[in-house]
């Protein structure tokens, strides 16, 4: 593709001369959409598939809601679903996530999913797969819901949908190889769920003393929290060098940008509570991940600001931190939190947690160089999630690349013939 005489322009990029550019539908003998649906029984012998269920990655299996036999009949017999079928989310929040259907029994589907079925003298399922989520697919999906208040995508927009169509056997080749990267970051991913088991393993045995490492033994002491960490009441100092976070229940402290777009202090940044790293900071707020609020340390940032309303701590001499860090993400303090916490959520959305009965609560206090030795494991498990995560990131963006390539041509793909 040295030269545009032999390419022809595709949205804006330029394909193959050779390559034709077709609709979806035309490419597609199926091209329906599900049902307007509430089921009207909470259990049932089908499977009822909506958007929530529809992931880049799969079928979320996990999240899977059932109807009746007298339900499912009335709405597969107007859109029935075959193995192999791709799933496209029309709807909401996920617009323009699809997967291949993985199920070889019969389902219901809301009228937020659509189904799509390739003609095969045209194209291959696999391909137009790998098209729709293409950055390049992906752009024209959400090119074509811009604007609207409502996000959606309508069936005749998804017919009038254009997608490149080399030949048959390169649509083959192209598949394969991407579907090889698929496979690679599912292989990773895989392994991040097994190391994520081990270390929450590791955590249940090692930080409740159940499970002892090698040279040491004996009985665990207990003891007040205030003995071993140090409420902190420093307020802003005014200087600009501090980062603005917050806690979020999945991420821990981050910065106010990062979650909100912005910094949401105002004027009661003034009040906002000053931690030094190796701090922590206990967020009252409840959650599905922590009912009870969580605690969490700073640790990538030297000093930051975070809201008043926190509990704030740091720790004494007679701990090792990264022991407690673990302590805490483990709910070590949930059972005795729910005991002091006098009703439900304020109006702020926090729970009713007294500063001087959060001190009291009891945490084990092993040997310092026992803290130490179980804080180390842990360190290292993480350290190994975190590189294996961030090799997925970067197959990610390899498979990105390739598809840049791959599905405008841009790159060609030797086809062998017998």
């Amino acid at each position: 593709m040295a030269n545009t005489e032999n390419t022809k322009a595709f949205y804006n990029v330029r394909i193959p001369s050779d390559w034709e550019v077709s609709k979806f539908g035309t490419v597609c003998e199926k091209l329906l959409d599900g049902t307007h649906f509430s089921p009207k029984s909470k259990e049932g012998p089908f499977k009822y598939i909506t958007s929530k269920n529809i992931r880049n990655e799969g079928l979320d299996m996990e999240n899977m809601s059932y109807v009746s036999e007298t339900e499912h009949f009335e709405i597969y017999k107007r859109c029935p679903v075959q193995y192999g079928d791709i799933l496209l989310t029309k709807d909401g929040a996920g617009t323009g996530a699809c997967c291949i259907n993985t199920l070889k029994e019969e389902f219901s589907l809301l009228s937020s999913v659509a189904v799509l079925r390739t003609r095969s003298s045209k194209m291959i399922n696999e391909y137009l797969l790998h098209f729709i989520k293409s950055p390049l697919g992906q752009k024209i999906i959400q090119d074509a819901i811009s604007g609207q208040a409502i996000t959606r995508i309508t069936l005749e927009k998804i017919r009038a949908f254009k997608v490149t169509a080399p030949p048959l056997p390169e649509q083959r080749a192209i598949a394969q190889v991407l579907s090889l990267m698929d496979s690679t970051i599912h292989t990773n991913n895989q392994l991040i769920a097994q190391k994520e088991l081990r270390k929450k393993w590791l955590m249940q045995e090692l930080l409740t003393g159940k499970k002892r490492l090698r040279g040491f033994e004996g009985v665990w002491k207990e003891t007040k929290l205030v003995k071993l960490f140090n409420q902190i009441k420093n307020v802003n100092d005014g200087e600009e060098i501090h980062s603005i976070m917050t806690i979020s229940s999945k991420l821990g402290l981050i910065s106010q940008e990062d979650k909100f777009d912005r910094v949401i202090a105002g004027d009661s940044l003034k009040k906002y509570t000053q931690l030094e790293k190796e701090d922590f900071a206990y967020n009252k707020g409840n959650s599905k991940t922590y009912p009870m609020g969580c605690i969490y340390q700073l640790e990538d940032k030297e000093s930051a600001l975070v809201p008043f309303v926190y509990i704030c701590f740091s720790p004494s001499e007679l701990v090792d931190a990264k022991f407690y860090k673990h302590w805490f993400l483990a709910h070590g303090l949930d059972r005795q939190l729910n005991k002091i916490i006098t009703s439900g959520a304020r109006g702020d959305g926090l729970l009713n947690v007294n500063t001087d009965d959060f001190f009291k609560l009891n945490v084990p206090f092993p040997p310092k160089e026992e803290q130490t030795a179980i804080a180390q494991v842990l360190q290292t498990a993480d350290k190994e999630i975190q590189l294996l995560k961030a090799k997925t990131e970067r197959l990610k963006e390899q498979k990105k690349g390739m598809m840049q390539v791959l599905l405008t041509g841009k790159k060609r793909l030797k086809i062998e013939t017998n």
